[in-house]
């Protein structure tokens, strides 16, 4: 992600206000809703191979798009390109990770090695933060050119894996099995429900802070631009430190303490960084990058718990998609009243609305936790 610690700068550059880039970014999380689910339904029946590398030509396309768009209409048309890509990638990752470890009967090591792959995720965006932090001073755009080299190599690694066994009967092909899929997961197995709109709270969270608050305010505390690499870097690299050793936090917590605490922590970085428009506020946005790194593999680890193979790509797409409507509700909104009022109150008002919806489902999550110790 050459373009990333510059990509608010490089929408500004192209005339774009705030309101419209949060509005392009929604648009961005509609287009993965529209194929999120029959993506990861896709992945169960076709197979998890086939469509990542569906997903990678995706990406690819939607990248030279960008290198060569010049306006809203443009970067819109990258964007569903990007999301229909990228709806068909996640769900589709996590199942194929997951099922090749249940095939080499070392499921019970997902955490480690999800961790592992944010860890090495996260070491390669630190280098394309560094790399991108270079091409921008040849300009704001050329990142992108680069950006569309390095999206075509997934072509190639999607080609290399390999499909594991799945042990498990194969779905039926039908709409109507989807949405069954989709009702046994938001509605029917409540344990599942809460641990998806919980999990998908905080990615929104996540998602939302990275999208649209960490450069505007790098901006307004006036960060050199040359320096945007450099922070954003080191916060890549904390959430690839943390993620790498998340499975070791976890052992060492009970699941209420560990869904508890990233409940608390995650809105309370909202609420502390609207309290100060200062340096300091880059402390704060390294505390929450660090639960940031803990809570992707944890929360993505219970959902897989609870979730047998032949529907996990359905289910985690499930997950996805409730986390892009809510990014798409709450983004819009945080852009328009950040253009309209100030970055300070709606970094706050964000906060408050992460924190009320993951203090509802996580006490639903304790409730059913509660009653299971009482059953056995």
């Amino acid at each position: 992600m050459l373009f990333m610690p510059f990509m608010i700068p490089f929408y500004q550059d192209n005339g774009l206000s705030l309101s419209e880039i949060s509005l392009l970014k929604a648009i961005y999380s509609i287009s993965i809703v529209a194929l999120e689910i029959p993506s990861g339904y896709l992945a169960d029946i076709l197979g998890r191979k086939k469509t990542l590398l569906i997903g990678s030509l995706f990406g690819f396309l939607g990248f030279a798009t960008y290198s060569f768009s010049y306006g809203f209409v443009g970067f819109l048309i990258a964007e569903i390109i990007l999301g229909f890509g990228q709806s068909l990638i996640s769900g589709a990752d996590s199942a194929m990770l997951y099922d090749t470890l249940d095939d080499l009967k070392r499921k019970d090591e997902y955490v480690k090695y999800e961790g592992r792959i944010i860890s090495i995720g996260n070491l390669a965006e630190t280098i394309a933060g560094i790399v991108g932090g270079l091409l921008v001073g040849i300009s704001l755009r050329f990142p992108y050119y680069v950006q569309t080299f390095v999206a075509f190599t997934a072509i190639p690694a999607a080609l290399s894996l390999i499909e594991p066994v799945r042990n498990t009967k194969m779905l039926n092909v039908g709409f109507k099995n989807i949405l069954q899929i989709v009702k046994y997961s938001l509605s029917d197995n409540k344990e599942l429900r809460w641990n998806i709109i919980h999990s998908s709270v905080i990615g929104a969270a996540t998602l939302t802070m990275a999208t649209l608050i960490v450069q505007p305010y790098l901006l307004h505390i006036e960060i050199p631009l040359f320096y945007f690499g450099i922070i954003w870097t080191a916060l890549n690299l904390t959430v690839g430190a943390i993620a790498l050793y998340a499975y070791k936090i976890e052992k060492k917590l009970n699941k209420a303490t560990t869904l508890s605490i990233i409940t608390l922590c995650i809105p309370l970085g909202y609420i502390a960084l609207s309290q100060t428009i200062s340096y300091w506020g880059i402390v704060i946005l390294f505390m929450f990058y660090i639960f940031r790194g803990f809570a992707t593999p944890v929360l993505k680890d219970s959902i897989n718990q609870l979730t047998d193979s032949n529907v996990r790509a359905t289910v985690l797409s499930v997950r996805n998609f409730v986390i892009r409507i809510f990014f798409a509700i709450v983004g819009p909104f945080i852009g328009w009243y950040t253009d309209m009022v100030n970055l300070q109150n709606a970094t706050l008002i964000a906060g408050l609305i992460f924190l009320l919806f993951a203090g509802i489902s996580l006490t639903m999550q304790l409730r059913i936790l509660r009653n299971k110790e009482i059953e056995s």
